[in-house]
């Protein structure tokens, strides 16, 4: 089985956000699979998916902290300035984090560790809507 479909994320304001269960109740085919891979990839450049820690809030805080020294807005060295001092960060922020995943599906559930989970890593002030394409395979 094949299925592949676009999913909206609500617009969320800078920073990694949680959104493993937003996914999940947009997946409603997810149950029918017994063993598979659901894949995701986000249609942005100034946006990214990333797993990890689900329990403690902190460290999305601290992810979005220490990303924000890796690619410091209004760097001088920065060409590409004409959408705003927090377009070019989120590009390489994009870059360094990655577009896609890949998460095994085992018994119509994702197949996690106990504390992972899917943050969609915002990277603009005011983003939007994010646009993911999710493909489910498996029988």
């Amino acid at each position: 089985m094949w299925i592949q479909k676009e999913v909206t994320i609500q617009a969320k304001r800078r920073g990694f956000h949680l959104i493993t269960e937003e996914l999940i109740q947009q997946l409603p085919e997810l149950n029918k699979v017994k063993i598979g891979l659901l894949h995701v990839f986000i249609k942005h450049t100034s946006a990214s998916l990333t797993l990890n820690e689900n329990a403690d809030p902190t460290v999305r805080t601290d992810m979005e902290k220490h990303f924000n020294v890796l690619a410091p807005e209004n760097a001088p060295y920065y060409e590409h300035t004409y959408e705003g001092p927090d377009d070019m960060p989120a590009h390489i922020k994009s870059t360094l984090i990655g577009a896609s995943h890949s998460i095994p599906i085992s018994n119509g559930r994702l197949n996690m560790g106990t504390w992972q989970g899917l943050y969609l890593c915002e990277h603009r002030d005011y983003g939007g809507a994010r646009t993911l394409v999710v493909t489910i395979q498996g029988e």
